[in-house]
């Protein structure tokens, strides 16, 4: 979809995160982490993936200074949202990584209960993130480089709910090993 460069894109920036774990380790701190990568994928990644996923990670690292508890990364996953919409212009339904990512916020909420365990939270977060993806194979495409594309085209799921649900799952699998 679009032209065809959003799995270019998540490699180079799969490269750059691999190189930069190599080379120094990342910070321990969620938000510094958080600011850290959303630096390192401006820098590297291109595209407007890239630039969506670094105002992302920058809007996310702010609920997570000074604070010490599960919740703070639903509302890290909001903060980031939030920004991805303001400066992108779309919304979930218009066929993008919004789809997915929004999805996986609303699993995420379940971290507000105070019994939340993180792992099956995470898991059903990116459950419903690769079910969104998918459903973007039946969406008309309003926002994002597919939109210039006709819907007759469109056979597949939007590239950029795949990866961002890639995305989520890699972090998944992450945390379990």
């Amino acid at each position: 979809a679009g032209d065809g460069d959003c799995g270019h894109t998540h490699a180079r920036a799969a490269r750059a995160i691999q190189e930069w774990v190599r080379t120094r380790p990342p910070p321990a701190a969620p938000a510094q982490l958080l600011s850290a990568l959303a630096d390192l994928l401006l820098e590297k990644m291109g595209g407007s993936s890239g630039v969506l996923y670094g105002l992302f990670l920058t809007a996310a690292a702010r609920p997570l200074l000074n604070r010490n508890d599960l919740s703070m990364w639903a509302d890290a996953m909001d903060a980031g949202i939030e920004a991805m919409q303001r400066y992108g212009g779309a919304a979930p339904g218009d066929r993008t990584m919004l789809d997915s990512l929004c999805a996986a916020a609303q699993a995420l909420h379940a971290l507000r209960s105070p019994d939340a365990d993180l792992l099956p939270v995470l898991a059903a977060a990116v459950q419903s993130a690769e079910a969104a993806a998918e459903a973007t194979r039946h969406m008309e495409a309003r926002a994002g480089r597919a939109s210039y594309i006709s819907s007759g085209q469109l056979l597949q799921p939007d590239p950029g709910a795949v990866a961002a649900a890639a995305v989520l799952r890699a972090v998944l699998e992450g945390l379990r090993s």
